[in-house]
Formats: C-alpha cells, structure tokens, sequence
C-alpha cells in the first residue's frame, strides 16, 4: 500500500489528467443527457441499447487520443478495437462489425490500417467499411462497433445495497509509461474470448444487472460514472483493490484495463458471479458496494474520506433523471 493518507490518494486521483478528462464529458452531456426521443433510449452508457426483436443492438464508438497515434499508430490501431470490443461485453453483448475512419498521411495511415486489421482478427470482428482521409499534419482515428445482447448490463441499474465487484486478468504486464494494465499478452490469446463472454454469460444467467467496463480514468473513475449513472453513491475499499505487485496504488486506481470490468452486483448473486471467473483464473474480486445518496467515498482500514460528489459537482453530467 502506498504511503499516503486516504486524502492524499483521492487528491492525487482527482489531480490526473485521465480522471480530469471524463469531465470533458459534461458539454455533450449539457446537450445529450437522458432518453433519445426515439424509443427513449438512454443516453450516457458504454454503448446505446436499441431494442430489437428479442434483445437489442447495441452501438458505440471510440476515439484515440492524437498522441497515441503519433507515438505508436500500430497499437492506437489495435487498442481501438479494444475499446470497442470492451464497450459492447460490457453491456452483455457480443460485438458483430466494425468501421473505422482514419485520418493520416500515407505511412501513418498503413500502420494504423495495419494494426486494426490484426485487433479485428484477434477479436474475430470483421471491419466492414469506414472513411480516410490523407491528412498532412494532423492525425485521427475513430471506430464504431455494432454488437447485440440478449440481456443488457447498463449503467443505469445499479442498486443501494449491491456489491460492487472487479473483474481483471492478474496475468498481465504494467505499462506505467501508458497508465495500462495489458492482459492482452500473447500466452493470453487463447483465452481472450473465453474470458470475454464470461460478461454475457452472466448477463443471460440473471446474475448481474450493472456494470461498466474499466477505461480512462480507471477503477476510481469507473465506479464514479457508473454512480453518478445510476443516480446512487458508492463506497470503493481500497484495501481490496489490490494492485499487482510491482504498480503503485494510485496508477492501478487510474489504469486502463485491457480486460477490466467493475459490475454491481445482488448479495445473494455474488458467490454465483465470481465462481466462472475464479475457475479460468481471472480475479473476481469485492471491491465496496452501491450505497444511497451521490457521495463517492475511498475506504481504508475503518477510515473514510470523500472523492466526488456527482451531485453537488457533475462528473460527465450523465445522472440518471
């Protein structure tokens, strides 16, 4: 455990650039908060739920950061699918296509293509159309996925009184450089979508309701939207968040996952939830619970102090109404 005090932690988490980001949020969400006029669909999660048939479409999209393509625009490819592929398991679906538009001079763009072709392949997500641009100076990247679930794990449900619990892959190598936590390992392969559609599985078994997958901003961030989504509060024990050994507790705390989730889930479902992940070796770990009101509060060893308040500052604006 670091040795800072429980304020010190929560200053050094809302002091980053990552936690800071997610507030960026809060203009479109002036604009887009709530329902959509058509079939009032929710507005604020990991991808949009459209209902169809017997389940729902589901469709989100992701930007890369223009540094990550300067720096490395073969990962900015691969790590584009990720997130893609990551927002439509984490709503209980699988993911079906994908299109991208990319914005780059010629060699930049290669690499790029290049590295959306091999995450799409390792994903088994066909890339179906999408857009370039030759750009001389500047530099983008955008996919969009479509994906469908039967039965959907939002952000908008969780519960006073749910457990929530932290789903990762401890077999993984720390990137501090990038703030990423990559189970995305070659000897990870074989099992990358088996431990993937352990979210849907779950989803279709009754066993969980809510939940986000952990992106920018971390564990720490991940658990203030889906609060602030859910118009509930929660309380994160950091005592078992328990970084792998070697990162430091507050970077684990903002780390992207490659494969990270953090679900509310019922007491009752709990011991059912964690035993698939447990028996393929990932870590299904309690980490706090849904609690009422809008306060975010960091806990360690009986002491208590305040990360955010969504109510009385909006963190992305997306609370439910």
């Amino acid at each position: 455990m670091d040795l800072l005090t429980l304020r010190q932690i929560a200053g050094a988490i809302q002091a980053s650039a990552v936690f800071r980001g997610k507030t960026g949020i809060r203009t479109a969400a002036s604009f887009f908060a709530g329902g959509a006029a058509a079939g009032a669909i929710r507005n604020g999660d990991d991808a949009a739920a459209i209902p169809d048939g017997d389940g729902y479409l589901l469709l989100a999209a992701e930007g890369i950061i223009p540094e990550l393509i300067r720096r490395d625009p073969y990962l900015a490819g691969r790590s584009a699918v990720l997130a893609n592929v990551n927002d439509i398991y984490a709503m209980g679906g699988r993911p079906v296509a994908l299109v991208d538009v990319v914005g780059a001079r010629d060699e930049v763009t290669l690499e790029l293509c290049r590295g959306l072709r091999d995450g799409a392949a390792r994903y088994r997500v066909p890339i179906v159309g999408g857009h370039v641009v030759q750009a001389v100076t500047d530099v983008s990247l955008s996919v969009a996925v479509l994906g469908r679930a039967r039965s959907l794990v939002t952000s908008f449900d969780a519960t006073p009184g749910d457990r929530l619990v932290l789903v990762t892959n401890d077999d993984g190598c720390w990137l501090g450089d990038h703030g990423y936590w990559n189970a995305t390992l070659k000897r990870n392969e074989p099992s990358l979508l088996e431990h993937l559609e352990l979210i849907p599985l779950a989803a279709e078994a009754g066993l969980v309701r809510s939940g986000k997958d952990v992106s920018m901003s971390g564990i720490s961030g991940t658990v203030l939207m889906l609060a602030e989504a859910s118009g509930v509060g929660a309380r994160l024990d950091l005592g078992s968040v328990a970084p792998p050994p070697g990162v430091p507790l507050v970077p684990w705390l903002l780390a992207f996952m490659s494969y990270g989730f953090v679900l509310a889930v019922r007491p009752e479902a709990v011991d059912a939830f964690v035993a698939p992940f447990r028996n393929r070796g990932l870590r299904a770990t309690e980490i706090g619970s849904i609690t009422a009101g809008s306060s975010v509060t960091l806990e360690l060893d009986g002491d208590e102090t305040l990360l955010w308040d969504w109510r009385v500052k909006p963190f992305t604006g997306m609370a439910v109404a």
